[in-house]
């Protein structure tokens, strides 16, 4: 396996090849290789920075180490130790960032995603937990500019959730949520408890990546698909026509289901949404785990079976059990604006545990 420095000499050589290739005469400005080699450079250009950054620090702790070595004033020689002990541990951090960047790019951090929360164990406070994961992801969305788009809702008159699917869409979206994964659960006192005890609940959220024709190729003949009437209050447009769509996918035994929209074009084209991001994931997950059977550790493999956070209401604490993490600000995530401060240590978290694979 490569080394850092290896990988570094091989990012400037690819980075001077393009530059080479895109200032050369008779360049077609227009064309697909101009173009192409244009989005490498820029992918590469941040890597470059932070080369360029760490080749300046090296530079500076020489040039403080030759004067240590040289200078006799005592006042001299303790500003420039001070300065080498500055410089080497800026080297360290700029050599982690370094890992980081040059970690392999997930092809999937970029697209969009499908969320999906399902009550768990607990009845209606389980559905009242999950519309409220509903409501935390659906501000979230917000405070980033996502688009929220609700595939799916069924749902019962107290405003409990059963099952949501949801659509989002913007920039970065499954690089910032696929590890939400897993079974949350909630710890509170429900509005029907007299005596003030606590029930324990939970809700299952799946993200999944948003996949298009290009990931899965989707043959019609592996598909059954079934009309229907939707189960909606009696009299609507919706009871009088079969505008519900169920397609199950023959070789794998997905089922999904689509009522939400008056059309059946459309709750089918919204089915094939959800049915292509599922069997999308399956075939990733079934490369995970190939790849993982010869590793030592399988690294985020976001286990949906596994308890991945506590939300505790009394005590105004949601934990992260995957990285130790508590929060004291129950209200603040719950409102999604601090959400981040659990995202942004868990995406650290597996960047270190990849980068164990990486460099070890």
């Amino acid at each position: 396996m490569k080394g850092l420095r290896d990988r570094i000499r091989d990012i400037l050589a690819r980075y001077d090849y393009l530059h080479e290739r895109v200032s050369s005469e008779g360049v077609d400005y227009g064309g697909k290789e101009y173009s192409d080699f244009s989005r490498e450079m820029s992918d590469i250009s941040g890597v470059c920075s932070e080369i360029k950054n760490l080749f300046r620090k090296e530079e500076e702790l020489a040039s403080a180490r030759d004067l240590l070595g040289t200078s006799s004033d005592r006042e001299i020689k303790d500003m420039a130790e001070e300065e080498v002990q500055v410089l080497q541990e800026a080297i360290v951090q700029s050599e982690e960032r370094l890992k980081i960047l040059l970690l392999p790019k997930d092809i999937d951090d970029e697209k969009n995603a499908i969320l999906e929360i399902r009550a768990g164990t607990g009845g209606d406070e389980a559905g009242l937990f999950a519309s409220d994961l509903f409501r935390m992801y659906e501000m979230y969305s917000a405070s980033k500019s996502w688009k929220f788009d609700v595939l799916s809702i069924s749902e019962n008159g107290i405003g409990a959730i059963k099952e949501v699917s949801v659509e989002i869409s913007g920039k970065g979206v499954f690089a910032r949520l696929r590890y939400e994964s897993g079974v949350h659960r909630v710890q509170r006192v429900p509005e029907t408890e007299a005596t003030g005890r606590i029930h324990t609940s939970a809700a299952t959220v799946a993200v999944l990546p948003e996949a298009d024709d290009v990931d899965i190729d989707i043959d019609e003949k592996d598909l059954q698909i079934d009309t229907f009437r939707s189960s909606g209050a009696g009299g609507q447009h919706v009871n009088k026509t079969d505008s519900a769509v169920r397609i199950t996918h023959i070789p794998t035994g997905i089922v999904v289901a689509m009522q939400e929209e008056r059309s059946q074009h459309r709750n089918r084209a919204k089915a094939m949404t959800i049915l292509r991001a599922k069997l999308y994931e399956a075939r990733k997950m079934k490369q995970e785990s190939e790849i993982a059977e010869s590793r030592k550790a399988q690294v985020g493999s976001g286990d949906r079976s596994e308890r991945i956070r506590t939300y505790n209401f009394p005590q105004g604490r949601v934990s992260d059990h995957r990285i130790n993490l508590t929060l004291y600000k129950i209200d603040k995530v719950m409102d999604g604006s601090a959400l981040d401060e659990i995202i942004d240590p868990l995406i650290e978290f597996y960047q270190a545990e990849k980068l164990k694979g990486e460099y070890e």
